[in-house]
Parts: C-alpha cells; structure tokens; sequence
C-alpha cells in the first residue's frame, strides 16, 4: 500500500533493509542514517528523489527513494521502490566481510564427542 506520508524508520523497514521497525529507529538515533550528510530522526516524512547514506551493522548502503511503501513486502517486490547506489568497493568489502563471519557454532568433528563417538571411545578402551 503506498502512503503519501511515510516515516523513515518505516520505510527503512518495508524496504527490508532493516530486520524490525525498531532497528530502523535505533540507527536513526545512533545517527546512521543520513541525507545529504546530516543525521535524520526516524519521524522524518521520506520523499521521491531524497538520497539516504545508511549505515547497518552488515553493510553501508546508500539508497535513492523512488517509490513510497508503507507495508512489509517480499524483497523481490521492495528492490523497485529504491536504487542502491553503494560504490563498488563498498560492496566488495562487505562481500570480504561476510565470507570471515562466524557462525557461533562449532564446526563438525571438532570439540567434544558426540554420545555415539563416546560408546565407541568406551568400547575400544573396554570400560
């Protein structure tokens, strides 16, 4: 549904470029998002054409609204109402980034032995 009025903090999330509205909030307090390079609150009224730096904890984007969305969509509908416009090393580095991410989880084979790997270990020790 588009809406002629529409919070950044919304629309950051309808967009899906953040996960929860209340992220979308939190970056515009913690002056991560930007036009022409000064903070915005997240009650500021988003216009076609405005141009926004965004700073998230994945990656910097840089957007220009071409359309308004109120509601939450699929990404492949919400890719139309905006243009990324991130420099090419900005998305290369962010690619460099996500290859190191780590899980949290412990990798396979490693650590402590699985109940299965335990009765094997007793058996071959006969205990």
């Amino acid at each position: 549904m588009e809406d002629s009025k529409i919070r950044i903090d919304k629309y950051l999330w309808a967009i899906r470029i953040f996960k929860t509205r209340a992220q979308a909030s939190d970056a515009c307090t913690e002056n991560k998002v930007k036009l022409n390079d000064l903070p915005v609150k997240a009650s500021r009224v988003v216009k076609i054409g405005d141009k926004y730096h965004i700073k998230t904890k994945d990656r910097i984007w840089e957007i220009e609204v071409t359309g308004l969305l109120a509601q939450r969509r699929a990404y492949s509908e919400a890719i139309n109402f905006y243009i990324d416009h991130t420099n090419v090393e900005e998305l290369q580095s962010n690619k460099r980034m996500v290859s190191s991410f780590h899980t949290g989880k412990r990798p396979s084979k490693i650590g402590r032995p699985t109940k299965r790997e335990r009765r094997d270990l007793d058996d071959l020790l006969g205990l």
